[in-house]
């Protein structure tokens, strides 16, 4: 049966993070309803085995399928890296991740075919940018790092202190040898200092903003199989999360851009077991 075009977009990260999707989905599709889960009594994802991802990410679709929602957005790297294509094979509703749309853009993007990707260590030693930048383009080369300090500094809000420019010349300093001309933020809190990444990198380094690309590909699928919202007015959106960590209201509306009207807390095992627990 046909999702109704006014169902809601579910979103999911292990945490705040999946947060820039969102802000970037209310700028592309206005009018779309949005329905974020963050896993936070579970983070950070990328500490954990594949396996168990997959259990977390299973569990949270369920969770959202149980919202009646019209797609799904994996908005979180490591998920999309080590879990997204099994949970392709399994599921029917549409499902997209911020990985194939960076890598897309990427490979459009170089003109050297030298790609440099960032991103938080399990994205990094998955190695899918690099599988799908080679499917796209085998001829690409690609110089990849490892930025796992980037995530606590964008959450203080230091986007643009001096300690984090100096974090980011320490990690992508190295990058200028390479001769890369495009630069995959292969995690969803990169973008908050992006103007600090370009600032080291340069301005012909052209940087890719995952969660940019996502929010794109989302309007193309839901224009192109009719279900993109038909509603006359703004949209809005409902926060869950798994646990409340300390500031999460104040650090999301600043990855939002906008207020955050509530954040509720949800069980999730309550939730799936009992049908209750919102």
């Amino acid at each position: 049966m046909k999702s109704n075009p006014r169902a809601a977009i579910g979103v999911f990260d292990s945490g705040i993070g999946g947060l820039t999707v969102v802000h970037e989905l209310m700028m592309r599709l206005p009018n779309e309803e949005i329905v974020y889960l963050g896993d936070t009594a579970r983070l950070p994802y990328g500490t954990k085995s594949p396996e168990t991802v997959l259990r977390f990410l299973r569990e949270n679709l369920a969770f959202l399928k149980r919202k009646n929602v019209k797609m799904i957005v994996v908005a979180c790297n490591t998920a999309s890296s080590v879990a997204l294509p099994k949970l392709l094979e399994e599921e029917k509703i549409p499902l997209v991740g911020v990985l194939l749309p960076g890598a897309r853009a990427a490979a459009q993007a170089t003109r050297t075919k030298r790609v440099g990707v960032i991103g938080t260590t399990a994205t990094i030693r998955s190695g899918a940018y690099e599988d799908a930048l080679w499917k796209l383009e085998p001829a690409i080369k690609i110089w990849s790092r490892a930025c796992p300090l980037f995530v606590p500094l964008v959450e203080e809000g230091w986007h643009g202190d001096e300690i984090t420019y100096m974090t980011a010349k320490r990690y992508l300093d190295p990058m200028a040898d390479f001769d890369a001309d495009a630069l995959v933020l292969g995690c969803t809190h990169y973008p908050l200092i992006r103007t600090i990444i370009s600032r080291v990198v340069g301005d012909k380094v052209k940087l890719v903003d995952s969660a940019h690309e996502t929010a794109a590909e989302v309007q193309r699928i839901l224009e192109k199989s009719g279900l993109r919202s038909d509603h006359d007015r703004p949209g809005g959106i409902t926060v869950y999360v798994t646990d409340i960590p300390y500031l999460f209201k104040e650090v999301g509306e600043r990855f939002l851009g906008r207020p955050m009207e509530r954040v509720e807390r949800v069980d999730l095992e309550a939730v799936l077991v009992n049908g209750s627990g919102t």
